[in-house]
């Protein structure tokens, strides 16, 4: 099992930036790939950014390319997701995922199907 908390979100103004982080434990975080999603009301949750469990590699959706960054601090079984440029259509409820991976360091994951373990959620609202 693992266990995702995530803290970071909260209410900001379109332009600005929030730091969301989700701590792991259970497993060895070295061997889990993880991924950020998020759901705004009425629709259906999307990927955002994935990546692997070593950090060499990541992925993102073309909605926040350029904007979020996905970083993961293995020594502190964290992921990190780094929102710059907010706009009021990011606002949503954001969840961090994760999976064992056992083969390659550098291979991430974008499916919700990939993902066993889900956080809680933590609110992100962005106002025009």
């Amino acid at each position: 099992q693992v266990q995702l908390v995530e803290s970071g979100g909260g209410l900001v103004q379109a332009g600005g930036s929030l730091s969301l982080s989700c701590a792991a434990s259970g497993r060895t975080f070295s061997f889990i790939a993880m991924g950020w999603f998020r759901q705004a009301p009425g629709k259906e949750r999307e990927f955002l950014a994935a990546i692997s469990r070593s950090g060499s590699s990541t992925r993102y959706a073309d909605s926040v390319k350029g904007r979020f960054t996905i970083s993961r601090d293995n020594a502190k079984n964290t992921v990190y997701l780094q929102m710059n440029s907010l706009k009021p259509e990011d606002t949503a409820v954001y969840y961090c995922a994760a999976r064992t991976s056992y083969y390659s360091a550098s291979y991430y994951y974008t499916a919700q199907n990939d993902y066993s373990y889900w956080g809680q959620g933590t609110q992100v609202t962005v106002s025009s």
